[in-house]
């Protein structure tokens, strides 16, 4: 059965009526019912006409009602109302198919949709960044148990492991929540390459990542001391802002190539070289954090990749790691990975 955007249509499963709003493919429209969108297969809908026509009683009038007076009325009893599920606030990816000239059924772009499985609304400032650079940026706001649609990324920019950041904040401040949180979400293609088989496989519409679960909480502040009081009780007491006066030079470029750490390095093993290049990696991460630097570039060489996989995996598990990338830059070519810190 083909539907056309403005048809009206029947859910099967759920009587509801609704409005086809977008086609998706030959099999599957979007689907809008009282401000709810949702994807369906053209199976699972029909045409609403057969439905009013057989609830209308045609024929001869209905008898009149004996009338009935206030109090002989019954009482109502109350109706259990099924409560939604509060589950976090997640991105949604929903592909849209095409045909390509073999018949196979191909993606051919994905509408991207922040969906609030909360109670909450939120203020949200959403960016996508390829290598470092942001491609699209959207400030607006999604209410409570609503979805919102951002935009559509074609295929081909899925491949390029983009990362999709947003910073939240509550539509109705509450003091004891954050002022502000920040989640963000790097696709890699081999990831939407499984998704995309799994979705096939299990027939469903869409995938989706979830970007938190619950709001957090205001940072609790540590609770001040009479420092005066201590130092007179002869206690060494330190002013914790000139901490930085006091520690070793950062750098923002470190070289893990061996013989800018050591000259006695030709009679070690492989696994004491990796060994000491990833203790001085770490060396430099911590100042690097210690002085609040924006960002390091780590030069690991190209060579096996030993080294960049072990460092890549490393920043992985990094909270206050943004983003990480490893591209071609004219001085180092692929032998470099920039890191962007979050504080």
């Amino acid at each position: 059965m083909k539907f056309e955007v403005g048809d009206k249509v029947l859910v099967k499963l759920t009587n509801e009526e609704g409005e086809v709003i977008d086609i998706i493919n030959d099999t599957m429209v979007m689907v809008e019912i009282k401000g709810v969108k949702f994807p369906a297969y053209n199976d699972q809908l029909d045409y609403p006409y057969f439905k009013r026509f057989t609830e209308k009683k045609l024929g001869t009038p209905p008898a009149k009602k004996p009338k009935q007076y206030i109090d002989q009325l019954p009482k109502e009893k109350p109706k259990a109302i099924g409560k939604k599920v509060s589950n976090g606030v997640w991105l949604s990816f929903l592909p849209k198919f095409e045909t390509d000239e073999f018949g196979d059924e191909v993606v051919e772009l994905f509408k991207i949709h922040l969906i609030n499985q909360t109670e909450t609304g939120y203020n949200f400032e959403y960016k996508v960044n390829y290598f470092g650079k942001s491609e699209f940026g959207l400030k607006n706001q999604v209410h409570a148990f609503e979805d919102f649609y951002l935009h559509d990324v074609p295929f081909s920019d899925l491949s390029d492991s983009p990362n999709f950041e947003f910073e939240f904040s509550l539509i109705t401040p509450e003091k004891d929540k954050a002022s502000h949180f920040e989640s963000n979400l790097k696709l890699k293609p081999k990831q939407l390459f499984t998704k995309i088989e799994e979705l096939k496989e299990k027939g469903e519409p869409t995938f989706s990542y979830q970007l938190f679960d619950v709001y957090p909480q205001k940072a609790v502040e540590a609770d001040t001391f009479e420092l005066g009081k201590l130092a007179a009780k002869g206690f060494k007491v330190y002013d914790a802002s000139k901490v930085r006066q006091n520690l070793p030079p950062a750098r923002t470029v470190i070289d893990l190539h061996m013989e800018k750490i050591t000259d006695n390095w030709k009679h070690m093993s492989n696994f004491e070289i990796l060994s000491l290049q990833l203790s001085e990696f770490e060396k430099y991460y911590e100042l690097a954090l210690q002085h609040r630097q924006p960002s390091l570039t780590v030069i690991h060489g190209v060579g096996s990749g030993k080294l960049r996989d072990e460092i890549h995996d490393l920043l992985k598990h990094r909270k206050e790691v943004r983003f990480f990338v490893n591209q071609y830059q004219p001085s180092y070519g692929y032998g470099a990975t920039e890191i962007y810190f979050q504080y």
